[in-house]
């Protein structure tokens, strides 16, 4: 089912773009976090899957763990030291030591794993339907659902995850666009609009965007794509979210890197 999000009624909220870093071209990002200075990323792909560390200001590689070439890689986050990893249709997570990447343990969820992120105490599955899937991070069992929807319009394709200033931002795979959403009652209450960013689609065949990655300790929001050759870190005016009217904006200037 094609996702409509021409029809969204929700606003498109502003952004400012502030800088941009190398990110790998062999990198096909499913997963994205920003911990203690670095990135984590989780790369898609039989065979090519993996979890690594990854310095923001050059792009560089600092450690890897690769993924078993029958499985798949999704969506990636942390929550109490641990990385957990999803595969995309083995319905099995992996779970990591985030400083050795020593795997702990695997989990068993049911259905397809795309994105994956945590409100600081569960974790939030997306499996690319309109529902989002709140889980035990102990046990892996659903505790409940968030149907999410753009007023009575259900949002199907949410992909990558990340949770942010209480909201949950979810990339729509095949589109340009973030939803934000209200994760209490599912209500999509605004939309990044990235029209522009990443290389033409022409370029790369499945180079969509897909990769989101917030600094708290900074408020910095990062932002890629599968095989994107960068990595780009904007600024979003979050105040009044759900009610503020204004269009996406990208100013051109001198953003750090971007020349």
């Amino acid at each position: 089912m094609t996702v409509r999000t021409e029809a969204a009624t929700a606003p498109v909220r502003p952004f400012r773009l502030v800088a941009c870093y190398p990110h790998d071209t062999e990198a096909f990002t499913q997963g994205l976090i920003f911990r203690d200075g670095a990135l984590y990323e989780s790369t898609g792909l039989n065979g090519r899957s993996s979890v690594r560390r990854v310095q923001l200001e050059d792009g560089k590689v600092l450690q890897k763990r690769d993924v078993a070439r029958r499985y798949f890689a999704e969506g990636l986050t942390e929550l109490g030291g641990e990385l957990f990893q999803l595969t995309w249709e083995s319905g099995i997570a992996f779970v990591y030591d985030r400083h050795s990447f020593d795997l702990r343990r695997t989990m068993k969820y049911q259905g397809e794993g795309w994105g994956l992120t945590t409100d600081g105490s569960n974790l939030i599955l997306s499996d690319g339907t309109e529902t989002l899937r709140v889980l035990d991070p102990k046990t892996f069992q659903m505790t409940r659902r968030i149907t999410v929807r753009d007023d009575d319009r259900g949002i199907e394709r949410l992909n990558e995850l990340e949770f942010v200033n209480g909201f949950i931002l979810a990339n729509v795979w095949l589109t340009d666009r973030i939803a934000i959403i209200d994760p209490t009652s599912g209500r999509v209450t605004g939309w990044l609009d990235l029209t522009g960013l990443g290389p033409p689609s022409s370029e790369l065949t499945n180079a969509v965007l897909n990769g989101i990655a917030f600094d708290s300790q900074r408020n910095r929001l990062f932002v890629t794509g599968k095989l994107w050759p960068r990595l780009y870190e904007i600024q979003v005016l979050w105040e009044d979210i759900g009610t503020f009217s204004a269009r996406g904006v990208m100013p051109i200037g001198p953003e750090r890197g971007c020349s």
